[in-house]
């Protein structure tokens, strides 16, 4: 099924065709276009050089003008138009050198895949050099020409070969995947490798291509650190899986939300550096959340990731192990204010998903238990973090604290009011940091 181009599409189309260049829709649009799905973004392939698209247009933004692109906005939204080129001299990167190329032929014989080497014209038909669209229809991805020459050009298509299968759940050619065995990845920049894996992990079945990245030897060049869970057997009753078929499955059970995934991915990367193996024959990982939480942050700050989204995945990880036999209330509340009230549905599911993946019959009483039970505090609106004591650090520097006194005696009231919301008063509070702080200078 192809859907209609769009109205600001066609408009800067036929401006270049009435011009007497060159128009043609190409990639990725043309790709999403062919398989019924409505495309992220457009780009068009033109003969025009970029001053010669500048000219034809109010507003430009010169994007990548020494590659040929120029950024035409129609509306506040942004359409890139690229003039045919070709690329040489590669360093397993990015092309040193670019030329402007004559034929939409020769531009599309650049492109990595055939189902990205597509061309599309204003009334709809189809430029298609390289099979594309028979790829489309097998389901396969293949490259424009030799995979081994692809990639030599730039090793990151070997991932993108690996993201685009995830995508659209397609097999890899035979051509493709003696490639990846040959494929070295190193050299690549970490937010490169970060954005392919990332958008791997969120594919409809990580796990199956996950395996491919460790059976091609690619994941070795992304996080070596879960290498030796591959095959590890954890000899424990209460787990059917080695603990990287563990993990997989966790991955593949919760939703596909990046920091989520990336929980579920990094929740028991420990497990090998705290396994025990007791008399009985009984394996134990004893604190292997912490030691799985400390391996996260280290490989998430490798690969560039944002301390927003380190913080998030990592205390996830964290307290994925987390559970409450015994329910009360204050307990509850500061389990609420350590967590953070923004992760605590994803710890949930993380914490489902993690019993889901390993041995029947499963138990979720305790998990469902302090989900209610943190919905049930939540809901009656009560003070649970330090922001909501009436009183502040200027409060307790006027009575005469200092320091890390001021911390310390902060946390003291809010022990407090965990217990009964109602000392939650200006008076109630003072008099018991007065009392503290006499105790301290007694």
């Amino acid at each position: 099924m192809i859907m209609k181009i769009p109205s600001n599409v066609k408009n800067i189309m036929q401006t270049l065709l009435s011009n007497y260049y060159d128009a043609y829709l190409v990639g990725g649009a043309v790709r999403d276009m062919l398989l019924g799905k409505e495309p992220h973004d457009y780009d068009l392939a033109t003969d025009a050089t970029p001053d010669e698209v500048e000219s034809l247009f109010d507003k430009t933004i010169p994007t990548g003008k020494e590659y040929g692109t120029i950024t035409v906005m129609v509306d506040g939204e942004g359409f890139e138009i690229t003039t045919y080129r070709l690329e040489s001299d590669y360093d397993g990167r990015r092309p040193k050198a670019v030329k402007f190329a004559k034929t939409l032929k020769e531009d599309l014989s650049r492109r990595d895949f055939t189902i990205n080497s597509l061309a599309m014209d204003i009334y709809g038909n189809i430029v298609d050099y390289f099979d594309g669209q028979r790829d489309l229809a097998n389901g396969e991805i293949n490259c424009v020409g030799q995979a081994c020459d692809r990639f030599a050009e730039d090793k990151i298509r070997a991932l993108r070969a690996i993201r685009f299968g995830s995508r659209y759940g397609f097999k890899l050619s035979e051509d493709i995947e003696y490639a990846l065995y040959e494929v070295d990845i190193s050299g690549l920049s970490e937010e490169r490798i970060r954005d392919e894996f990332n958008k791997i992990i969120i594919s409809e079945t990580p796990s199956k291509w996950i395996n491919n990245l460790y059976r091609y030897g690619l994941m070795e060049y992304i996080i070596p650190e879960l290498h030796i869970c591959y095959d590890f057997d954890q000899h424990n009753i209460h787990h059917n899986k080695n603990v990287l078929d563990h993990i997989l499955t966790v991955v593949d059970n919760v939703e596909p939300i990046l920091e989520l995934r990336l929980s579920a991915l990094f929740h028991d990367i420990g497990k090998p550096a705290t396994f025990t193996l007791g008399k009985d024959g009984v394996g134990h990982f004893y604190q292997h959340h912490k030691e799985s939480s400390r391996i996260c942050r280290g490989v998430m700050k490798r690969l560039k990731y944002s301390n927003a989204e380190i913080e998030y995945v990592a205390e996830l990880v964290y307290w994925h192990m987390f559970r409450y036999d015994h329910v009360r209330t204050k307990n509850v509340k500061k389990f609420i204010n350590k967590v953070g009230i923004d992760k605590l549905n994803d710890l949930f599911k993380l914490q489902v998903a993690d019993i889901s993946a390993s041995k029947p019959p499963y138990n979720f009483e305790s998990v469902y238990k302090c989900k209610f039970e943190c919905e049930r505090v939540l809901s009656e609106k009560e003070p649970l973090s330090l922001k909501e004591l009436v009183v502040n650090g200027c409060d307790m520097i006027a009575l005469g604290f200092s320091g890390n006194e001021i911390g310390k005696v902060l946390d003291y009231l809010l022990e407090y009011i965990l217990e009964d919301f109602n000392l939650n008063t200006r008076e109630i509070l003072l008099d018991l940091a007065l009392r503290y702080f006499n105790n301290l200078t007694k």
